[in-house]
């Protein structure tokens, strides 16, 4: 099976680095020197990692006979993918694969049908999970232990706690500080 771990970002410097959105909680085992990449645009890979830093907090990748930034540059916005073993799972229990989450059923706690989840919308600050409907609709549920406190890859389900308005926009309920002070 394959799966996305990262993202070549912009040239840095001028010897071929370039910088990487990471996608992947264990970027030490995917993206270590000599790992090789299947790439999203094909054409552009495979591509073996040559060396690895970490620079102000962004990891700088080189890879393999690309020696210069127009080369590296050449490389922006490629999907970097590598072969994992379907039957692997995360070292941390609390993570799942999105292969893992992908066609779950969701569920409420008191067991209400939500829908089925279609994707898993990777934010810099908190993950989605996109849920359609059997109406055909999406919701957005965000990815966090209050709203989703239970994956069961048994019983092929999530169950969530939404808050109000999550599910049904009728039912929100608006704070604002205007109508604090007020009161």
């Amino acid at each position: 099976m394959q799966l996305v771990v990262g993202r070549i970002g912009r040239a840095h410097g001028i010897k071929g680095e370039v910088t990487i959105e990471v996608r992947t909680d264990e970027p030490e085992l995917r993206l270590a020197p000599g790992a090789v990449l299947a790439t999203d645009p094909a054409a552009t890979g495979p591509l073996t990692i040559e060396t690895g830093r970490v620079h102000s907090g962004r990891l700088l990748l080189r890879f393999e006979g690309v020696t210069d930034r127009n080369a590296a540059e050449a490389l922006r916005n490629t999907l970097l993918i590598a072969d994992v073993d379907p039957q692997e799972t995360p070292e941390d229990p609390e993570e799942y694969y999105d292969h893992q989450l992908i066609d779950l059923d969701v569920v409420t706690e008191d067991g209400t049908a939500v829908g089925r989840i279609t994707e898993i919308s990777h934010l810099p600050y908190q993950d989605l999970l996109v849920v359609e409907r059997p109406d055909g609709s999406e919701v957005l549920i965000p990815f966090v232990a209050d709203i989703v406190p239970d994956i069961d890859l048994e019983l092929q389900r999530a169950v969530i706690t939404p808050p109000p308005g999550l599910l049904n926009e009728g039912e929100a309920e608006i704070d604002s500080k205007r109508d604090r002070e007020e009161a």
